[in-house]
């Protein structure tokens, strides 16, 4: 057998577990893809506030104090609209009836 049918039968039979897998987690009840996103969004945060934690490290140690402070701030108002996106919209619907009735 040549080396491109192998990597042709290999796609092809992980193409053949991730369709059967998922079809059979799905029809017992389990919510694949909230688990999945949870688990997204976790690792997105860790990774988000590893970032934030290094950079603000580099502006104490320069002694960047008001850049420090803008920088907390902005990066404060980032993970909020990115990570409770639907409390903004949530805010932002109940705005517009009031503002439009």
């Amino acid at each position: 057998m040549s080396p491109k049918k192998r990597i042709y039968l290999g796609f092809g039979l992980a193409g053949c577990v991730l369709v059967l897998f998922p079809a059979v987690a799905l029809a017992s009840g389990n919510n694949v893809g909230a688990n999945v996103a949870s688990l997204l969004k976790s690792y997105a945060t860790e990774l988000y506030g590893g970032i934030v934690g290094v950079v603000s490290l580099m502006f104490l140690v320069n002694r960047r104090y008001t850049e420090l402070a803008v920088f907390l701030f902005a990066a404060i108002v980032v993970a909020w609209m990115v990570f409770a996106s639907s409390d903004i919209a949530k805010a932002a619907e109940a705005i517009g009836k009031q503002i439009f009735g």
